[in-house]
């Protein structure tokens, strides 16, 4: 199937599934795949690793920090990878460390700045789907279709403890769920671009869906929304 050449915006909840989502429809329509969420992550890690920020954060020092922080995404066969100059951090800002601290790193309005200036350069050509918080809210409002991603709690954190088992982290499914539920807080209460669905999104609810019946739910809407036939 055929699609116009335009900008898709995923937001939602943490641990949704939004990124294997945007990958996935990526993949199946020829997109390029953005994950802004891994730039919140990598801006925390690099916070993190350059005593930016630890019990509190050192805002004149992340201020500092970001100018000359070369963070960037590299397209390979294994996906889209996020790098700090020559080294991938993949591994490193998917840890329950960083995911304890990225919330309110990312609610710092000169930390969304400087993300939202390097989203709108990775996507000036278009034909770009990207994930995150504010994506169809506050950095691509005009995007020509956004989709805000849910999902039931419990299974939301089911789906983190599983990941990071699977990535030999020995998590305790309370802590991951407190996380969670700290996450969703202030992502939603911050006062620079809190998380919210925008108005002319479309609601995706995959608590009890396979990532298949996700996709024919994105050719559905598609096909509905463009017009198109396939």
């Amino acid at each position: 199937m055929k699609i116009p050449d335009i900008i898709i915006a995923v937001d939602g909840y943490s641990s949704t599934g939004k990124s294997t989502f945007a990958k996935m429809v990526a993949k199946e329509f020829g997109f390029l795949y953005l994950d802004s969420g891994a730039m919140y992550r990598g801006v925390t890690l690099a916070g993190m690793e350059r005593g930016a920020v630890g019990e509190t954060i050192d805002e004149a020092a992340l201020k500092a920090l970001l100018p000359p922080l070369d963070l960037h995404f590299v397209h390979s066969e294994e996906g889209t990878l996020l790098f700090d100059g020559q080294r991938c951090i993949e591994k490193e800002i998917r840890t329950l460390e960083v995911s304890g601290k990225v919330s309110p790193v990312s609610a710092l309005p000169l930390v969304r700045a400087w993300v939202d200036e390097r989203l709108h350069a990775f996507a000036e050509k278009g034909r770009v789907i990207m994930d995150g918080r504010d994506i169809g809210t506050t950095v691509f409002p005009r995007a020509e279709l956004k989709i805000f991603v849910t999902a039931a709690e419990d299974v939301r954190a089911q789906r983190r403890f599983d990941e990071l088992v699977s990535k030999g982290d020995s998590p305790r499914f309370e802590d991951v769920l407190a996380n969670l539920r700290e996450r969703d807080y202030i992502d939603s209460h911050r006062e620079t671009s809190p998380l919210r669905q925008a108005p002319d999104a479309f609601v995706l609810d995959n608590s009890d869906m396979t990532m298949h019946e996700e996709l024919v739910w994105m050719r559905g809407l598609i096909q509905g929304k463009f017009g198109i036939l396939a």
